[in-house]
């Protein structure tokens, strides 16, 4: 059993919190983890570089722009003074790093929050390097497309530089077979839009389901290629393609190699998306959070970004088949 299947396991052994399916509610509800960027400096930045900084800074600022967390440690106070735990450990950040980074100041690091106390460090590059590459790329504005139109979930295939072509299409058919079966398959719970189960935005509740490919030598992508190769370093190392499903604001439930990939783990995995969201901590779920650059709120809610409030007691409530449910009634 996967790592992923066992956790799931043990989310879906506590009580249901209420019927909404897990995509859905991970959309509505769940904001993404912040990214943190890490500046390590000697003395003021340059003009340019402060101009990158700055930019970041402003996203950082309103994180329904985008999940970043911005921190500029002059490596001088980590050398003289590293006694408060912050301090201290982004000094051990900085000593970890290769002696190559270390010597070419500006540098950035990048780091994302994987499960419960564990981050890796995705990025090490200057800080006009990582301005072409950190905010945004093609694939992860077509993921953000797709997510607010109403996918369910989008799995993502990272292809490696050497990636075997023939297993790479057996791949590619296997999960496309599966995104055209699954939604004669599966149903949504049962009771969406009753009080507990209530849905906030106007995009229609969907069973549907698609591919993405993502090209690991694609330069415009490199950050999320590191981000997802760096949960499955020796996996992507040997050369095989990566399989990520996404959903809610972009949260990648596990990077699984190609190789363990089956018909009935792609089922397993999104009958649980699909499923009524048995716990509402999002921390107690499984998954990791993408760099996004989208104002989610404005996406979902409209201008204000305001999350509506619940209907009023005995409000009407419609749930219909699966594949479209309307937006249920009530809130006039």
């Amino acid at each position: 059993m996967s790592r992923t299947l066992l956790a799931l396991l043990l989310v879906s052994s506590t009580a249901v919190a209420c019927n909404v399916p897990v995509f859905r509610y991970a959309l509505e509800r769940w904001t993404a983890d912040p990214v943190e960027v890490l500046v390590f400096h000697r003395g003021p930045l340059s003009a340019d570089d402060g101009r990158h900084v700055q930019t970041w800074r402003t996203l950082a600022a309103d994180r329904s722009r985008a999940n970043l967390e911005v921190v500029l440690q002059d490596v001088t106070l980590l050398e003289t003074d590293a006694t408060t735990p912050d301090v201290a450990a982004r000094r051990e950040i900085w000593l970890s790093l290769p002696q190559s980074a270390r010597e070419q100041l500006p540098r950035v690091v990048a780091r994302s929050r994987h499960g419960r106390g564990q981050i890796i460090n995705h990025w090490i590059s200057s800080i006009s390097d990582a301005a072409e590459r950190l905010a945004d790329s093609p694939v992860r504005t077509e993921l953000i497309r797709r997510l607010q139109r109403g996918d369910a979930v989008v799995w993502l295939i990272v292809r490696p530089p050497q990636a075997n072509t023939e297993k790479l299409g057996i791949l590619k058919t296997l999960l496309e077979d599966q995104c055209r079966k699954l939604p004669d398959v599966l149903e949504l719970p049962e009771g969406i839009g009753l009080p507990g189960s209530e849905l906030y935005s106007e995009i229609p509740l969907l069973l549907k389901f698609s591919t993405l490919e993502l090209d690991g030598t694609d330069p415009k992508e490199a950050w999320l290629v590191r981000q997802l190769s760096g949960v499955q370093p020796d996996s992507w190392a040997a050369g095989e393609p990566l399989v990520v499903p996404v959903f809610g604001r972009g949260r990648a439930l596990e990077v699984i190699p190609a190789g363990r990939l089956t018909s009935d783990l792609v089922h397993d995995l999104t009958q649980f998306l699909c499923s009524a969201c048995s716990c509402q901590v999002k921390e107690q779920n499984p998954g990791f959070d993408l760099l996004l650059h989208t104002n989610w709120n404005t996406a979902l809610f409209g201008e204000d970004g305001e999350l509506p409030p619940p209907p009023e007691p005995g409000a009407r409530a419609e749930n219909q088949r699966p594949i479209l449910l309307p937006i249920p009634k009530g809130r006039e």
